[in-house]
């Protein structure tokens, strides 16, 4: 099984990560779920057991066809940046990938993994098939499966993009760019050799999709909005993404760059939907984690059609209007503030949207001193988030004073 490694042991890691994921590729897959793993006897399994266990892996069991392959860092740069622009570039990150999300130092640290020599773990991209099966312009390009953190901070790097700061080894380095190294050092560093694993046209989304998921739960861990853009893509997601992208909502919920980077946006969206719908039920199942409860709720409500939750998205934005009116910070803390509590943004919205269920016309007043209060401060603390008798107080209060039925 994948392990998670933390950040400060990650680069040393890299071999094994990439022994690890290989494993997970060609090994087989099981898809047993935790309560329904069976107590074995002292003596272990037996046969029958253990037949129906082999069984399970001859269900589930994918062949995933591969090369490897093996190109300089100049050309893998060149197939990148070429065609970014228009997204024609033959080497390219799909959509339902992570932004940027290496900091400057983390990209020095890698830029210096290569300059000494130092092994550097196999990329994974996917030949993409021909649209329809007849060739296009499309067909034939090479889609980053893992490693887009790596060749974009290549790319920043060859592009006179990224000056390296906070190196361990190579300190005289420290604000280099890369026009700044010696002719010579940059022939070496262009010549550098990365290796692939590249995944042939048989290995369709589904596969792509499931070796993402299984690589970014063994290495530094994806943000759990990023996970859900990566494996649980569907309907309701679009709507999710949509409604993150209405620039009332930016105003009302701030944000640091950091966080919009990491979907978080797309986070808040997600809980305001989820707990509008199922606060009640949080908990219930063994659902008291809150990724769990996302991503059961995700999954129902992605097997439906986009014109069946466009309800949820004009809820969404009356929501926003009704906040704009009444909360002089909207969703945040202080005046002024970069970020969003997300206890806060969860009470408000919900609340706010559960009043105007019950009431649509609902008065719209900036006179709201509860806001304040030393109740509502209780219910919105740090340490007031994720079991269900707090979900459904913070909420719950919100509704009651804005009906005024508190």
């Amino acid at each position: 099984m994948c392990r998670e490694l933390s950040k400060e042991r990650a680069q040393e890691k890299h071999l094994e990560e990439t022994d690890l994921f290989l494993s997970c590729v060609e090994a087989t897959i099981s898809t047993m779920k935790p309560d329904e793993t069976p107590t074995l006897a002292a003596s272990g399994p037996s046969e029958e057991a253990k037949n129906a266990a082999e069984e399970e892996i001859r269900q589930h069991q994918r062949e995933v066809d591969y090369e490897t392959k093996e190109y300089p860092v100049e050309v893998l740069v060149s197939k990148y940046l070429k065609g970014l622009e228009d997204d024609s570039n033959e080497i390219f990150v799909p959509d339902y990938q992570r932004e940027m999300a290496w900091d400057t130092d983390r990209q020095s640290k890698f830029i210096e993994s290569v300059l000494i020599g130092l092994p550097i773990p196999y990329l994974f991209v996917a030949d993409v098939k021909d649209p329809e099966g007849e060739p296009s312009e499309k067909g034939g390009r090479l889609e980053i499966v893992d490693g887009s953190q790596r060749i974009r901070t290549l790319a920043a790097f060859m592009d006179n993009k990224l000056p390296l700061g906070n190196l361990e080894k190579l300190r005289k380095l420290m604000g280099f760019r890369f026009r700044d190294l010696p002719q010579s050092r940059q022939r070496r560093f262009g010549r550098r050799t990365l290796r692939l694993i590249e995944l042939t046209e048989n290995a369709d989304e589904d596969v792509r999709r499931d070796i993402f998921e299984r690589i970014n739960t063994g290495s530094v861990q994806l943000q759990d909005m990023e996970m859900r853009r990566g494996v649980k893509a569907g309907p309701m997601l679009t709507v999710v993404e949509r409604c993150a992208a209405d620039p009332l909502f930016h105003t009302l919920a701030p944000l640091s760059g950091r966080q919009v980077s990491r979907r978080d946006r797309d986070e808040l969206v997600l809980r305001f939907f989820a707990y509008l719908e199922r606060y009640e039920k949080f908990g219930e199942q063994n659902q008291n984690r809150v990724v769990r409860f996302l991503d059961t709720y995700l999954e129902d409500k992605n097997k439906l059609e986009v014109s069946q939750l466009e309800p949820l998205a004009v809820e969404f934005r009356q929501m926003l209007e009704f906040v704009r009116d009444t909360f002089p910070l909207g969703f945040a803390k202080t005046k002024g503030a970069r970020t969003t509590p997300r206890i806060r943004f969860e009470a408000l919205a919900v609340g706010t949207a559960l009043a105007l269920r019950t009431n649509p016309n609902l008065p719209r007043s900036q006179a709201v001193p509860w806001l304040e209060s030393e109740k509502f401060k209780e219910f919105t603390t740090s340490d007031s988030s994720n079991s269900r008798p707090k979900v459904v107080k913070r909420i719950e209060y919100v509704r009651d004073q804005l009906l005024g039925t508190a």
